[in-house]
């Protein structure tokens, strides 16, 4: 039987290889839960086996680049398949992540110091809502000032 490219021999194979197994164990790490349980075999209890299924999740993501995504196994080493060309780089636009740098690049430029704020996305409609809010509480406390 011929391993697919890229598949190591050994523990944690069947991860490298299938993405649903992975997504799943993802899930499993963020919750905290067996696997078994997540698949609504278990009791909550942890098995042998999902305790070896956690540590070989652990093992991969370790061999995982966390900048490109990729591992090491994915690339030519020297070999005669074609793993060299398994990725190709692509330019991607992301419109939010541009106007959060336009708008961290226009903090750059004011006259206040931009050290500790942060630039981040929230829906237009809970911006106006805010806005609103701060304007009437301003028309409140103006209100409050002229009473005393």
């Amino acid at each position: 039987m011929e391993r697919a490219v890229g598949v190591a021999p050994g523990p944690g194979k069947r991860l490298i290889a299938d993405a649903r197994l992975r997504g799943e164990l993802e899930l499993c790490d963020r919750w905290g839960i067996p696997h078994s349980q997540f698949r609504g075999l278990g009791t909550g209890e942890w098995t042998s086996r999902d305790r070896a299924k956690a540590l070989a999740y652990r093992d991969y993501q370790r061999s995982v680049c966390s900048q490109c995504g990729t591992r090491a196994e994915d690339w030519d080493q020297g070999g005669d398949d074609d793993t060299e060309d398994a990725y190709v780089a692509v330019t991607h636009l992301c419109i939010g992540c541009r106007v959060i740098a336009d708008k961290q690049d226009s903090l750059k430029t004011d006259d206040s110091s931009s050290h500790g704020k942060k630039v981040l996305l929230i829906p237009a409609a809970v911006h106006a809502a805010t806005e609103a809010m701060k304007q009437l509480q301003a028309k409140q406390r103006r209100k409050f000032e002229d009473d005393e």
